[in-house]
């Protein structure tokens, strides 16, 4: 009996027995380098971007299997509200401009470049707190199905200040 054995023809060619493709970034450094990605395609973004003195602009930019991109414009003082996104995890990534995020942990300040990971939970406020408009990039994985909105006491305590403006909601999504 003859131990060596042998596989007639190109084993690519039975496409069962290849490891399955990735429907998208299984990881969150995964989606942190999708977001880079999209971020460096700036001819595909910036004609999208729009301005809204009354309200934060949002678009919805991709979607895949298990995740969406969001770009957000936001005019001086604008600012999404303290928040967190349900059961999804996030990927903020500041295309232009400067953005400050407001959270138990305290303040940062994001210019452009910056990224921001945060898990399911994660109670935050993000404000354009500069003198010139703001362009952000966010992944949602799985996709933004609620962002409930909190009060806003506990970060005024640790200096913020309240902000008029929401990020999309899944409902608002459904109309955008």
């Amino acid at each position: 009996m003859n131990s060596d054995v042998q596989i007639a023809g190109d084993p690519l060619a039975i496409p069962h027995l290849l490891p399955p493709v990735p429907a998208h970034p299984a990881t969150v450094a995964g989606f942190a380098g999708l977001a880079r990605s999209i971020a460096a395609d700036r001819a595909a973004w910036a004609p999208l971007v729009r301005y809204d003195a009354t309200t934060r602009w949002y678009h919805r930019l991709r979607t895949g299997p298990g995740y969406e991109v969001w770009l957000l414009s936001w005019v001086p003082g604008q600012g999404s509200g303290r928040h967190d996104h349900g059961p999804s995890s996030g990927v903020l990534t500041v295309l232009e401009g400067e953005l400050t995020e407001r959270a138990e942990a305290g303040h940062r300040t994001l210019a452009a470049g910056a990224q921001r990971v945060f898990a399911p939970g994660y109670v935050h406020e993000v404000v354009n707190d500069a003198l010139v408009p703001a362009v952000s990039l966010h992944v949602y994985f799985p996709g933004l199905t609620e962002m409930p909105m909190l009060p806003e006491n506990r970060l005024r305590s640790a200096g913020g200040t309240p902000a008029a403006h929401c990020t999309p909601t899944a409902r608002e999504t459904a109309a955008s």
